[in-house]
């Protein structure tokens, strides 16, 4: 079974930078394709960036273009978030998600995605 767990949230200002990583265990982190979901409070669970399973192409919705990169290692089974220039909206709790794929294919929706991780929170304020 797959297990997703992030680690890397926390407070930060206005324009600061975070780090998200999501630490894929038990199946081999290469035969998936990952993505990173974001929930702000009241919110729908939203798309924020896909990479797939070689990490050879990547997606990222208009809101975080040129401020986040989406990133993978195969040697740790992990995915990353690199966030820059982070605004309050980006505020939300951030979801890592998983689905067994050997396309080119990126998902962007939730129900495309089989496994999630708990989420780790993010707070952009002064």
């Amino acid at each position: 079974q797959v297990q997703l767990v992030e680690s890397g949230g926390g407070l930060v200002q206005p324009g600061g930078s975070l780090r998200l990583a999501c630490v894929l265990s038990g199946r081999t982190f290469s035969n998936y394709g990952m993505a990173w979901f974001r929930q702000a409070p009241g919110e729908e669970r939203d798309f924020v960036a896909a990479i797939t399973w070689s990490g050879g192409s990547t997606i990222h919705a208009d809101s975080v273009t040129g401020r986040f990169t989406i990133s993978r290692d195969s040697a740790k089974s992990t995915v990353y978030l690199q966030m820059n220039s982070l605004k309050p909206d980006d505020t939300a709790v951030y979801y890592c998600a998983a689905v067994l794929s050997f396309t080119q294919h990126m998902p962007i929706t939730r129900e495309e995605y089989t496994y999630w991780g708990q989420g780790a929170p993010v707070t952009v304020s002064s």
